[in-house]
């Protein structure tokens, strides 16, 4: 029986995630790219409310709608395209539908690009639901081994988790705003500050306001995360913005984020509530499968 929520492989190296039969975002992950990306990020209107590239700066092409990269692995750049770094899907894991939400998991390497052998491990579950108010939840866990018995990620405002909105809800090329945990709004006002979450709202359509909100988790060990924004249309979680972070091969080390898509502008209270909902939900695991002609499944913990 078909499920409300749905992770569909398509052709062309991609997943589809659906509520009710509507696409809302889409994984990509061939090697055309140096690293795979969610596009597009759809809500009620059906606009995507992020983009691909900088509307006005041929040299971010590497800002790929949703994705993970960091500036400096071993002094190594995984973030812009100036380097011959990749990430690269290894193989999925699990996907599975259901009533509430649809998850995926999937094996991620990340290579230097002359060393056949990858410097980390990625593992990344993300799961979609839809939300109220017509809104849609992405719910999004990563964990990174490095290869060797350890590995630095170093100082950087760059990484882990990036997020280009779409050019109309920008501050610069369009009406959008950015606005923070505690309503305080603006570039000026928020970059390099520390907030439990991160909201870009503006117009979409003729009348239509749509925006994103971007979740930091009361677990991850930068929280709440200091933040890397900019009136441009970017915005992203800065986990090494302080210092290093340590990975090491015996123990994974795991971020959790949530994106909410949603109609009309932010409304800071229902933000709050939601980012108490999520420091509450448990994390997945994913495992391997109880059921036959199935490798793995994800679960949430107890």
């Amino acid at each position: 029986m078909k499920k409300r929520c749905e992770v569909i492989p398509l052709p062309g190296h991609q997943f589809q995630f659906l509520v009710d039969g509507k696409e809302k975002t889409r994984w990509h992950f061939g090697e055309e790219y140096p690293r795979p990306f969610f596009y597009p990020t759809q809500c009620l209107s059906g606009e995507s409310l992020t983009r691909m590239g900088h509307p006005g700066a041929p040299d971010h092409d590497h800002h790929r709608s949703i994705w993970f990269a960091h500036h400096k692995v071993l002094g190594i750049d995984f973030w812009s395209d100036n380097s011959d770094a990749v990430i690269r899907q290894e193989q999925w894991l699990a996907y599975q539908d259901g009533e509430t939400e649809a998850r995926m998991a999937v094996e991620l390497g990340w290579y230097d690009g002359h060393d056949p052998a990858p410097l980390l491990k990625q593992i990344l579950v993300t799961a979609i639901a839809p939300a109220e108010q017509n809104g849609v939840l992405v719910e999004i866990q990563t964990s990174l081994t490095s290869v060797a018995e350890s590995l630095e990620l170093e100082q950087t405002n760059f990484g882990l988790l990036a997020v280009r909105v779409a050019k109309s809800i920008s501050a610069v090329f369009g009406d959008g705003l950015l606005t923070g945990g505690d309503g305080v709004q603006t570039e000026k006002h928020l970059f390099g500050k520390s907030s439990p979450w991160m909201d870009y709202s503006g117009t979409v359509d003729t009348g239509t306001i749509e925006g994103v909100t971007y979740f930091d988790h009361q677990q991850n060990a930068s929280y709440p995360s200091k933040w890397h924004v900019r009136d441009d249309g970017w915005m992203g979680a800065s986990v090494c913005r302080d210092g290093p972070v340590m990975l090491y091969r015996d123990q994974p080390t795991t971020w959790r984020y949530l994106l909410h898509a949603h109609a009309g502008p932010v409304d800071v209270e229902a933000s709050n509530r939601l980012a108490k909902e999520f420091a509450s939900r448990p994390p997945f695991i994913v495992k391997p499968a109880q059921k036959p002609h199935h490798e793995y499944q994800i679960e949430r913990l107890p």
